[in-house]
């Protein structure tokens, strides 16, 4: 049983394995950004994480629609 969770979930990494670094690297990107706004937030500390970081912003806002774009049996 615990065999085909393994085989599942290497299937998965192995079909989205590009979205899940593109998702990492933009986390990565703005993660002093992001500790600013959980310890202070401000309005202009969202707009300017919002104007100066765009791509990373994109990937995160379209996160559902890159995993639901393709369905892949993994049976």
């Amino acid at each position: 049983m615990n065999y085909s969770y393994t085989i599942r979930l290497i299937n998965y990494l192995k079909y989205n394995w590009k979205k899940i670094i593109l998702i990492i690297l933009s986390f990565y990107d703005l993660r002093i950004d992001l500790r600013l706004l959980f310890d202070f937030f401000t309005f202009s500390t969202l707009f300017y994480t919002i104007s100066e970081h765009p791509l990373a912003i994109t990937v995160l806002i379209t996160i559902p629609t890159l995993f639901n774009a393709k369905r892949i049996n993994l049976k």
